[in-house]
């Protein structure tokens, strides 16, 4: 999705009250609200493959997983929208407004969002001690990254391509890279 600046500025609790009653989303970063506007048809089918795929693992694992419409509080005065999110912290099972524990975040990448997903997102998503892997997934070729949490602050990359397996060990979950693009229109 592409955020789109909207307010000039908003405090934390007028955005908590103002959003929900919204026609679309908006995600609050350090006091700006920014309106996410729909995505490709490739990006959606792409999310929707790796929903249906995961999650029945996710929820065998009693853990919930989300999907686009589901805010993350990153910080005090962040909150996000990942494309997917898991978490398996008993304190996210009943949240009712936003996860503030994920253990993995997938964001498919758009040309309007991927500097945004791999800058900005990334930087914030990593000071959540609770996050142990963040997936980029390519919607204009056949490309995936995948970010592991490491000892401290590192975090170890592995790319993948055509015909590769992706393991998501945070939640011990496999699946062929192909899974992701079945039935996808390919921009580039």
């Amino acid at each position: 999705m592409i955020a789109i600046p909207h307010f000039p500025s908003m405090t934390i609790e007028a955005y908590l009250e103002w959003e929900p009653q919204q026609e679309l989303r908006y995600e609050f970063v350090s006091g700006k609200v920014f309106a996410m506007t729909g995505g490709t048809l490739p990006h959606n089918d792409i999310a929707i493959n790796l929903l249906t795929a995961l999650r029945p693992h996710i929820r065998a694992q009693g853990c919930r997983i989300n999907i686009a419409d589901a805010k993350v509080n990153v910080s005090p005065s962040i909150y996000r929208y990942p494309d997917l999110v898991v978490s398996c912290d008993e304190r996210d099972r009943t949240a009712l407004t936003a996860l503030q524990y994920p253990k993995l975040i997938i964001e498919v990448l758009s040309p309007g969002t991927e500097a945004l997903d791999r800058g900005d997102k990334f930087r914030e998503y990593r000071s959540l001690p609770s996050l142990q892997e963040y997936v980029l997934i390519s919607s204009t070729q056949i490309s995936v990254e995948v970010y592991r949490r490491g000892e401290g602050r590192l975090w170890l990359y592995t790319a993948y391509q055509s015909a590769d397996v992706i393991p998501l060990e945070s939640v011990g979950f496999e699946f062929p890279i192909d899974l992701l693009y079945e039935d996808v229109s390919l921009d580039g």
